[in-house]
């Protein structure tokens, strides 16, 4: 079948466009398997989209053809924003919005918009993609890793709840979440600046943490709260959005803290709140102090762990250049890529903690993929663990030598789901 291939135009409003518009966005929940969306819904998401300059593709059936119109069969979205690679941030390529019809898979629709746009962000010098998916299997073949994980954890603060000695230096304090929105974002931006992994937000979640919008329920949130971490000079130096939950339980939406104090001032904030036996979060830090502060540590418990930032470098020297080196050596990398942005080899040379990465035609020291190289490129995952997974290949020497250089003491941490 000739599928009709387009780029909407968010800024016309003719007849035709709107539905369009609307067409495609209930495509994508349709792929989801949400409700169709409302009037408010429909403003809120082209709004947004018009904000942040997202370029909405889409595969129509041809007209003529049974079952055309207005939806398409196909939906794609990306945007471009920035990614804490460690040393600097960088300009990244989000791809969002994915689906196809259960009737029109397998007919290389994904294939031609994911290459067009991928080809695209590398014409626009944006030398990384990313994307959030809800399989594990889809993207690897076009060179995504997973160099995230979401961590799920589950506090439990019946009676017997507490910290070892910590006595907070500072305070917490609720405020109505539209209140407290130009505090949680001047947060996360500091966060953003620091944290290797971290990935700019989108405009929506302006409208997400200060409860303007549900996208769930199409209106007005009015079931999450803010608490604000202040310190002891009474700047806010942290933030928890959360939501009860049934059974007398608490969910964490998001929370972000500058120190470890903060962080651990806002865990018993919540744990403390009246009538709270279990408090849950998703996106747990890695390195979130909190177990080891528990008087009893069986008390939090990991409840899940799941992929979630992919990433896929289209520009080596410019991605390898952007992230921190652990250690000072030189190794020749080959990268092997199907759709060849990424591929051939690069002699890639550390120094404090710097690398100067150039193309050559060495023999290859160290050699994997593009999808293996996006699963390292944040330091997620060791080297020789993939080594001995069997996704990257060198001697003994080269391997252990490129693990110093590359492997990173802390680890990466990404909040922003798109």
């Amino acid at each position: 079948m000739d599928y009709q291939h387009a780029t909407l135009d968010l800024l016309d409003d003719s007849e035709e466009a709107v539905a369009r518009r609307r067409g495609w966005i209930t495509a994508v929940l349709r792929g989801f398997r949400e409700d169709s969306p409302g009037d408010d819904l429909v403003e809120k998401w082209v709004g947004h989209y018009r904000s942040d300059a997202v370029t909405v593709r889409g595969a129509w059936l041809p007209e003529g053809e049974f079952a055309a119109g207005p939806m398409p069969v196909a939906t794609y979205a990306s945007l471009d924003k920035t990614l804490n690679a460690g040393r600097e941030l960088v300009p990244l390529r989000m791809i969002t919005d994915v689906t196809t019809s259960a009737s029109h898979r397998r007919r290389g629709l994904l294939r031609r918009m994911i290459e067009d746009d991928l080809a695209d962000a590398v014409a626009h010098d944006v030398p990384i993609a990313a994307l959030t998916a809800s399989e594990a299997t889809i993207y690897g073949r076009w060179g995504f890793g997973p160099s995230t994980f979401n961590t799920v954890v589950e506090l439990d603060t019946s009676p017997g709840f507490s910290l070892r000695s910590f006595v907070d230096p500072g305070r917490v304090e609720l405020l109505e979440p539209a209140d407290a929105w130009p505090h949680v974002r001047a947060v996360f931006d500091t966060f953003h600046a620091r944290q290797r992994g971290s990935v700019e937000w989108p405009v929506q979640y302006e409208d997400i943490h200060s409860g303007t919008f549900d996208f769930d329920a199409g209106g007005p949130n009015r079931k999450i709260r803010t608490a604000l971490h202040l310190a002891a000079d009474r700047s806010v130096d942290g933030f928890a959005v959360f939501k009860h939950g049934e059974d007398y339980s608490l969910v964490v939406q998001e929370m972000i803290a500058s120190t470890p104090e903060a962080q651990l001032g806002l865990w018993d904030f919540l744990a403390q709140m009246d009538r709270i036996r279990k408090v849950t979060f998703n996106i747990a830090h890695p390195d979130d102090p909190l177990r080891w502060a528990l008087a009893d540590v069986d008390r939090l418990k990991t409840t899940g762990q799941r992929h979630f930032l992919w990433l896929r470098l289209l520009d080596v020297p410019r991605a390898l250049a952007a992230r921190p080196w652990a250690a000072d050596g030189t190794v020749v990398l080959e990268v092997a890529d199907a759709q060849g942005w990424a591929a051939g080899r690069f002699e890639v040379a550390t120094r404090d903690g710097v690398a100067t990465v150039t193309r050559t035609e060495a023999a290859a020291d160290v050699a994997l993929d593009a999808e293996t190289l996006g699963a390292l490129y944040l330091g997620g995952v060791d080297v020789r663990t993939l080594h001995h997974a069997e996704r990257l290949d060198g001697a003994d020497d080269a391997v252990a030598r490129w693990a110093a250089m590359a492997d990173l003491a802390d680890p990466p941490y990404c909040l922003t789901g798109f």
